[in-house]
């Protein structure tokens, strides 16, 4: 027989002793400032940017608390709403001809959904190793276009804002300011007119429709007369109850209408 014969070889099943290579990033000093390794170098720069990033918006929010408006009303129409920071610029796109009415659709899916597409296209769009904006021109028109736009909206959407209105409308009253008896039968009474309830609020401290019952400084005759004849915006006979309810809250009012001394 001749050595080896039908015999075939299938590899090597021997395991060298230590084979285990250490963790160690490899070295990348042929390209400088194009490439890095990610673990550790790269993943622990961004934790450091992330951290720095979310330590500054704590403070921010610390020292300057976010304001708190009243309490939803829905019966409240003449109330102006606004969005968040971050929402106004699609808020101010609405505001133009070709993107609101009968053009509602082009400005809350098309626009929206092209400039968004975009920019999440545009790693496919542009597929250059270059790390140079000037190098990689599409990526880098559609990133300026969309950061230009945004900045532009916000701007218009605060500048064109009614902020004197809002302030009034969003006041938020703080119950401890507001000395009322709610158990008393005048509340009741009050609290059971929707007309009232909704122009002067819960408080009585009025509502951009209605004026400050607390202020007042009237007599419960002149209360029973501006609610039967009205007076300015409010109408006349708005008043739903007997002459003896009527009665009852023109002098609950009269009793928290007066200034404090």
């Amino acid at each position: 027989m001749h050595r080896g014969k039908g015999m075939k070889f299938v590899g090597d099943s021997r395991v060298k002793e230590n084979g285990r290579k250490p963790n160690i990033p490899k070295d990348y000093s042929e390209y400088p400032g194009k490439t890095e390794a990610f673990w550790p170098n790269f993943l622990l720069r961004e934790w450091m940017v992330g951290a720095v990033f979310l330590m500054g918006y704590l403070c921010l929010t610390i020292a300057h608390p976010a304001p708190l408006e009243g309490l939803a009303d829905p019966t409240n129409s003449a109330y102006i709403p606004l969005p968040d920071w971050y929402f106004l610029f699609l808020y101010q796109l609405l505001k133009y001809t070709y993107a609101s009415g009968d053009y509602n659709v082009l400005g809350t899916v098309i626009i929206p959904g092209v400039a968004f597409g975009a920019l999440l296209l545009a790693p496919w769009l542009d597929t250059g190793k270059e790390r140079r904006p000037t190098r990689r021109p599409i990526a880098s028109s559609m990133m300026m276009l969309g950061v230009i736009a945004t900045i532009f909206l916000t701007w218009e959407a605060v500048d064109q804002h009614d902020w004197a209105a809002a302030a009034q409308q969003g006041q938020l009253v703080e119950d401890s300011d507001v000395d009322i008896d709610m158990e008393a039968q005048g509340y009741e009474i009050y609290s059971g007119q929707s007309s009232c309830i909704q122009c002067h609020g819960d408080t009585l401290s009025g509502t951009e429709m209605g004026v400050n019952l607390l202020e007042t400084e009237k007599t419960a005759e002149e209360i029973i007369n501006v609610i039967e004849n009205g007076q300015g915006s409010m109408p006349a006979d708005m008043f739903e109850g007997s002459e003896e309810e009527l009665q009852i809250l023109a002098e609950y009012i009269e009793a928290h209408g007066q200034p404090e001394e």
